[in-house]
């Protein structure tokens, strides 16, 4: 498969380090191709592709998946190619939640997680007792060997049931398994609804209608969680339909009286009519397949029954459905095999306690999954506090004067251990750190000075005084006002654009750390460990490039413009991505008046190859443009 690749790609060698995102880009294709189903995992709507939740069923507004995947689904489709979203924060849920002060929660599925609940947040489950004794009947599953006998075998209970007037709920796991439904009952000439991620616009106006007599509607998850189906028909919701059609917005106050008479209208009919659903039975739940968490099939389940009323549930399986098919068990295969023609099921509470098993294990399995995130979050969640700390410091307005003073004490250390790193003076770089330290300003100290000097600590001294000296004369020149603010500005610029290359880092980093469990390490530790260690390293390239800003801050002319706080920076207006090497100094205009703008400037050198590519990509020169 590699060598057909590298022939179509006429290149020697997919892993050579010239061709390294062509690998990146190989693997998010395949991904695509094999993984990610339409009308599952996405649908396609008005030329862009659209993520589906799993969950919910619902369609995630704004949403991309990174990494280059979400390109890569766009060229499978077919649609418009759009350019890959930029991570500018992450957090997980868990960590997110946490951030409040007080946590609660009310829900009808929680007891299924009450563990997890206890070992994230500390928080106790309390089960309350319902209001009326449930009434809802949930019988045992039926189980196909295929899907289509399956099918088959649903459409035929809607048909029996509806006959009766009974209203019925299909349940299924995602807009494909929908849709097929809805063309078997198509094709026997059953009337029927779809609620799924295509049809959300008409949910309210589905869910109106799936109580009343005979009515049948197909659903995905979405019709799982907060929907309250009214046996024979929700009034209000019957009369803000009549409203649309009379051409009239219900939300509107001037029509309340209108929409109040409606509702009154059809009150009666609906209390009616929900009587004689009553009778049949009350709203019957047909689950397709049983979702890999028990709490999605409980929340299905629990849209019958509700306050005191009648209702019924089944599950219909096929030995093809996902979870059947990964956690079944051989000797149930062989049962189906042997002595059972495809449409004759198994039903026995024996096996619908097999698939509850099965459903426990994906969901320990999926609960270990978290907690493992988790752990790996610890470690992004303690720097994401100390980054978040930082930046709302400067958005607050506070004076950096200090922090600036310590940054340039922080500069002067590393050239310092970079250049002098034996006490040995005839090992010292003097010419090195002479043209380094003119890189973050302009030194009065002389290489003959420097030589005259006995050690290191002395040396490190002379040059955090020659830089605070310089330092104190750019605030003279500026003003202390105008320098403060472009302390803020720079410093914020600087912190953002480092974390979004770290938090790229980190994810590289933690793609591959599983692998160090090869070597008998512990790879949390590992993480751990490498995560700390680049942090710091960031951080020492924030108090770097901090200092080569500020130190080169240039003050211009700048008439008719207006802003705020009197300051624009060129480099990062025109282009969100901040050069490590600014240009020296120039002179200050004599004549400034008080009316005219002053514009904090800098000017780039030639970009290196590890510097940030000047393209906005957020990945290094050599591995974007310079290539």
């Amino acid at each position: 498969g590699i060598e057909k690749v590298e022939r179509a790609l006429n290149i020697d060698n997919l892993y050579d380090q010239v061709s390294s995102n062509l690998v990146h880009q190989m693997s998010a294709a395949l991904k695509a191709k094999e993984l990610y189903r339409r009308d599952r995992d996405y649908v396609v709507q008005n030329g862009e592709v659209r993520i589906v939740d799993e969950f919910t069923g619902r369609i995630l507004d704004g949403r991309r998946w990174s990494e280059g995947l979400h390109q890569a689904v766009e060229a499978k489709e077919g649609v418009s190619i759009k350019a890959e979203n930029q991570t500018l924060a992450t957090i997980t849920l868990q960590n997110y939640f946490r951030l409040y002060n007080k946590l609660a929660g009310m829900t009808g599925t929680a007891t299924t997680e009450a563990a997890e609940f206890g070992n994230t947040y500390g928080l106790d489950v309390v089960p309350v007792p319902t209001h009326r004794p449930v009434k809802r009947q949930d019988h045992a599953d039926l189980i196909y060997k295929t899907e289509n006998s399956k099918i088959e075998a649903v459409v035929d209970d809607i048909e029996e049931r509806r006959a009766t007037g009974q209203p019925i709920l299909v349940g299924t796991v995602s807009v494909e398994n929908s849709e097929k439904i809805s063309r078997a009952l198509d094709q026997r000439g059953i009337t029927h609804n779809v609620l799924n991620a295509k049809e959300h616009n008409r949910e309210a106006e589905i869910v109106t209608q799936a109580g009343r007599l005979g009515a049948v509607t197909v659903a995905t998850n979405m019709a799982g969680r907060g929907v309250d189906i009214l046996l024979g028909g929700n009034p209000e919701g019957l009369a803000r339909q009549d409203l649309f059609r009379d051409g009239m917005d219900p939300a509107h106050p001037a029509n309340a009286a209108h929409l109040e008479a409606r509702v009154a209208h059809h009150e009666p009919s609906c209390t009616n009519e929900g009587q004689q659903v009553k009778d049949v039975g009350g709203l019957y739940v047909l689950g397709t397949e049983r979702h890999e968490s028990r709490r999605i099939d409980n929340q299905l389940r629990g849209r019958s029954g509700r306050q005191g009323d009648p209702g019924e549930s089944r599950f219909y399986l096929s030995l093809e459905d996902d979870l059947m098919r990964l956690f079944a068990t051989g000797a149930m295969n062989w049962v189906m095999d042997r002595a059972l023609p495809d449409d004759t099921p198994i039903e026995a509470n024996m096996v619908t306690k097999a698939i509850e098993r099965a459903q426990n294990t994906v969901e320990q399995k999926n609960a270990e999954v978290r907690k493992n995130v988790l752990k790996y979050d610890e470690v992004m969640n303690e720097q994401r506090k100390v980054i978040y700390a930082r930046r709302s410091q400067i958005l607050n307005g506070e004076d950096l004067r200090e922090e600036s003073l310590e940054y340039i004490e922080s500069a002067v250390a590393q050239i310092v251990d970079q250049f002098c790193g034996d006490e040995d003076r005839l090992e010292w770089d003097l010419e090195a750190i002479h043209a380094e330290t003119n890189s973050y300003w302009p030194t009065e100290l002389t290489v003959d000075g420097m030589r005259q000097l006995n050690d290191v600590t002395t040396l490190e001294q002379d040059m955090v005084d020659d830089a605070v000296r310089h330092f104190e004369k750019r605030e003279s020149e500026l003003g202390a006002s105008t320098m403060r603010e472009v302390e803020r500005q720079v410093l914020l610029r600087i912190i953002d654009q480092r974390w979004r290359e770290h938090l790229y880092e980190m994810d590289y980093l933690r793609e591959g750390i599983h692998l160090r469990g090869i070597g008998q390490k512990d790879p949390v530790a590992e993480w751990q460990r490498e995560g700390f260690d680049m942090f710091s390293s960031m951080l020492e390239s924030v108090y770097s490039d901090f200092v080569k800003y500020a130190m080169h801050a240039e003050v211009v002319i700048a008439d008719g413009q207006r802003s705020g706080d009197g300051l624009t920076y060129s480099s990062s207006d025109s282009n969100p991505q901040l050069s490590p090497a600014a240009a020296p100094p120039k002179s200050v205009a004599p004549n400034q008046t008080s009316k005219q703008t002053q514009v904090v400037k800098t000017e780039e050198q030639k970009i290196g190859r590890n510097d940030p590519c000047h393209c906005g990509s957020g990945k290094k020169f050599k591995h974007c443009c310079g290539r």
